[in-house]
Parts: C-alpha cells; structure tokens; sequence
C-alpha cells in the first residue's frame, strides 16, 4: 500500500511501516517521528536510528535489551527517546520493519 511521507510516495505495510528500505531518507524518518509524537530528531535519535539500519541490514533481529547493550545507547535512555514502545516507534522511525518481539 503506498502513502505519501515528507512529499515522497512510499510502500508501507498494514501498521504503516516501510517495507522497502530504500525509500528511507532523513525528512522521512523527521515526518514519521512526528507523527509518532516526536517533535523534532536530535543527534541521538538519529544514531540510534542508523545503528538499527545496520543491524536490520545485516539480518540482526533487534530487541530492546540488545539495543541497551550496544553502546549506542542505554535502554533508559531509549525510553526517553522513543516513549510509548521505544523499539516498536524507533524501528518505524528508521524505516525498518517492526522486530518480531514487538506486538
């Protein structure tokens, strides 16, 4: 199914996230952060954000005692960046798929 994002027609699934990674771009992942309630990406979102591309790309599966043990980021702190089911808005925001844990 397709939806317009940031100006830009991309392939979404039934619960809205990217099912081609390709389509991502910065003012994709700034309009669906809005979306998700986040008003503006700082330097730390976006690091996670790349690190999750990473893992995806690479067919690491993501959870988010995984994520607080990277390095990148703690599992507090990606509380506080991605409220509300911080793996779940995180992985939609980077334009990756939502992990298998996340209902």
């Amino acid at each position: 199914m397709n939806k317009d994002i940031a100006g830009t027609t991309v392939d979404v699934n039934e619960e809205g996230y990217l099912t081609d990674m390709s389509q991502w771009n910065d003012s994709i992942a700034a309009a669906i952060a809005t979306e998700e309630g986040i008003p503006s990406l700082t330097d730390k979102h976006r690091e996670v954000l790349q690190y999750l591309r990473q893992k995806q790309s690479a067919g690491e599966a993501l959870t988010i005692r995984s994520l607080g043990k990277s390095g990148v980021v703690t599992t507090k702190e990606l509380y506080d960046l991605f409220p509300g089911g911080p793996l779940k808005k995180s992985s939609k925001i980077a334009g990756i798929p939502k992990p298998v844990g996340c209902i």
